[in-house]
């Protein structure tokens, strides 16, 4: 949880549907089964105070000077705070996932265990059914000529950054948080939004006051 974002200034501790964006993604781990222990990593003085106030129980690791930069690569970051904590699995998840459900995160570990050992990492996917093509105009998943309903058309998976699942052998030997031989996970459109861009935040915001009225 960086301290400063370049398109979405404090998004991170910004409120979000009546609390701080990081909060959200917390309660829903907290309300994890299959998580033994959170942790945050942050170069923010915002988050640090939150943490301590609002959530005492997760361990905060300092962002080091020479990671901070936004160009760093997170799989940089990941070694250094898996470094930190031994444990046979991680789970990475970001603040900008607000609308995440613990229930999707535990089926998400559930089904890792599972394929186990077949595979060495999980990463979710939000499947995609419309007309795409590429850069030089050419279908690539389906044939102009034979107009599918939209359907109808296979999916394509877009990795959507909400839940990454791998060891720190996995990490290490590919120098990635994604395997060689990686499950994919296919969750809900509607808790895969990502904050990047302002728009998603009034989005996300909106989204998620919805689901407190409907829970209320």
């Amino acid at each position: 949880m960086r301290d400063q974002s370049e398109r979405v200034p404090g998004k991170n501790y910004r409120t979000l549907a009546g609390a701080p964006l990081f909060h959200h993604i917390l309660r829903a781990l907290q309300a994890c089964r299959g998580i033994a222990e959170i942790a945050v990593d942050t170069d923010s003085p915002s988050i640090k105070a939150g943490l301590a106030e609002h959530f005492p129980a997760v361990r905060v690791i300092e962002r080091p000077q020479h990671l901070r930069a936004g160009e760093v690569p997170m799989n940089e970051i990941l070694l250094h705070d898996t470094d930190q904590i031994p444990a046979d699995y991680y789970l990475q998840t970001h603040s900008t996932n607000p609308l995440l459900r613990s229930e999707t995160i535990d089926q998400a570990i559930e089904a890792f265990v599972q394929a186990l050992p077949k595979v060495d990492s999980l990463f979710s996917v939000t499947g995609l059914q419309t007309r795409f093509y590429d850069a030089h105009g050419k279908a690539v998943n389906h044939n102009p000529k034979e107009l599918l309903r939209t359907q109808d058309l296979p999916p394509i998976y877009e990795e959507n950054s909400c839940i990454y699942i791998f060891s720190r052998t996995s990490l290490a030997e590919h120098a990635h948080r994604i395997g060689s031989s990686p499950l994919m996970f296919p969750i809900p459109r509607n808790e895969a939004w990502d904050i990047d861009e302002e728009l998603d935040f009034q989005i996300a915001d909106f989204l998620m006051q919805q689901r407190q009225k409907k829970n209320s």
